[in-house]
């Protein structure tokens, strides 16, 4: 009989064109819901997030973050508080942390046995390495999205100059650290999308966000790791350019893509972790389990067939969100007992 595989081999065997043996769920992070270890713990560098703090804290480039209990304490950079207010003053304001003196060996075998107090084995998840929220994002947490935005279209080469400056501090730390990880993914992250449409066009994301990050992905190329991208919203439009530098795997595709056609168009080569949102009166109070359940079971028979893919979807919020609870719940339920034959 063939030894049963790790959910951390079944993931990354799905690069490979691999199938799993059942439907995986991507959770971020432990899925209290499940005894399956998570597919995959994200990690790096742990003083580009010394100064976070649970209520919120500073970034590495100094904007300050809150964070709240209906929000499920995810940090946002705190409203109308903005270090920059002109792109052109940004070598005045943003400033790189000196990485000289830093012991990179010893921060990364501290940062795992840490991951390890916290339940989280290498053998059983795999490693995905990560740096930062992304190029679009930490601009707009520097500057608000009005002045942002405006920078992106009245300064373009103000603002390239920026993403090049960050970029190259993120490529020394990656260069300094990421052998004393046990990297089996590189992670990009960047939300330049809403629900309805990108933030961007797709000609200012060729020339202002794609360079940095293929420039990134370089590392997981080097390292014979797949690389995966997280962006939420409408970002169909950018996937092309992803697969140009060797995407593999993208967290979650929202059901405002066209993601059928995705599939058709990329088939295994883009794993797919996502394609279901809870939305509108799924999140009423009135709405019964069954019909819940029903919808996982629908999202499951419509993206298994023209390719492999994750089921990934979570709502964050107050921890004790009864509402939230039982839905997150309920989806775990459905991928691991109507999920156990997909693949089969």
């Amino acid at each position: 009989m063939a030894k049963q595989r790790t959910m951390r081999e079944m993931y990354l065997d799905m690069s490979k064109g691999i199938a799993p043996d059942f439907l995986l769920q991507y959770s971020y992070g432990p899925n209290p819901y499940s005894k399956r270890a998570p597919l995959v713990m994200g990690g790096g560098p742990s003083f580009l997030r010394s100064m976070r703090t649970p209520d919120g804290g500073y970034d590495v480039w100094g904007v300050k973050y809150v964070a709240n209990r209906e929000a499920g304490f995810a940090g946002l950079p705190e409203p109308g508080n903005f270090i920059l207010d002109d792109i052109t003053k940004w070598r005045d304001v943003v400033k790189a942390p000196d990485l000289s003196g830093i012991d990179w060996e010893k921060m990364a075998k501290q940062d795992l046995e840490r991951m390890a107090k916290q339940g989280m084995d290498p053998t059983q998840s795999a490693f995905g390495y990560s740096l930062h929220v992304g190029y679009f994002q930490e601009l707009m947490a520097m500057m608000g999205f009005v002045e942002g935005l405006c920078a992106i279209q009245e300064e373009p080469e103000e603002v390239y100059a920026l993403f090049d400056y960050m970029c190259s501090f993120y490529e020394e730390v990656a260069k300094n650290s990421i052998r004393y990880y046990p990297v089996d993914q590189y992670q990009i992250t960047d939300d330049t999308a809403a629900w309805g449409a990108p933030f961007v066009s797709p000609k200012q994301y060729r020339e202002l966000i794609k360079p940095f990050q293929a420039r990134e992905a370089q590392f997981g190329h080097d390292l014979g790791v797949p690389v995966a991208m997280h962006c939420c919203g409408k970002c169909e439009a950018f996937v092309d350019d992803w697969m140009e530098f060797g995407v593999r795997y993208w967290d979650p595709p929202q059901t405002c893509n066209d993601l059928l056609a995705i599939q058709k168009k990329w088939g295994n080569k883009l794993i797919l972790a996502g394609c279901f949102d809870v939305l509108g009166e799924m999140l009423s109070p009135n709405y019964t389990e069954e019909r819940f359940k029903q919808d996982v079971k629908d999202c499951i028979d419509k993206y298994s067939k023209e390719a492999m893919f994750i089921f990934d979807h979570w709502l964050f919020g107050d921890p004790d969100n009864e509402l939230f609870n039982e839905r997150n719940r309920w989806m775990t339920e459905v991928v691991e007992s109507y999920g156990l034959d997909v693949y089969k």
